[in-house]
């Protein structure tokens, strides 16, 4: 019984030494990859400007529905806008919508959204 329990562990071993030195030639493949690749664009970065952050967006059913409402809310103002520019040809008119108009914006997206903060 110790014999065979001997065998599995020489075999357990054998095959975490051959896994560990598949890992070691990996990993050393890897940092070659890495300096080559370092040499290769160090150059080019220290001229390029760095890349921004990016910011991942929210992507929940209350985000997608604020969006919705965003949508909405922006498509209404600028059919208003349009319809104030053609009935309109005063520009103190057209001027007068859009000054109402951004002021009432918040007000509506409150009353009809209820987004009380």
């Amino acid at each position: 019984m110790s014999k065979e329990r001997a065998r599995r562990r020489a075999e357990r071993e054998a095959e975490q030494t051959r896994q560990a030195a598949l890992r070691a030639e990996r990993q050393a493949r890897l940092a070659r990859r890495r300096r080559l690749l370092e040499r290769v664009t160090a150059p080019a970065a220290a001229l390029l400007p760095r890349r921004p952050v990016r910011i991942a967006g929210q992507r929940g059913i209350i985000a997608r529905r604020r969006r919705t409402q965003n949508g909405v809310v922006a498509v209404l103002f600028l059919i208003v806008q349009v319809i104030a520019w053609l009935l309109w040809s005063s520009w103190a008119a057209r001027l007068g919508a859009l000054l109402l108009s951004l002021l009432l914006v918040p007000v509506l997206v409150t009353v009809v959204f209820d987004r009380r903060s």
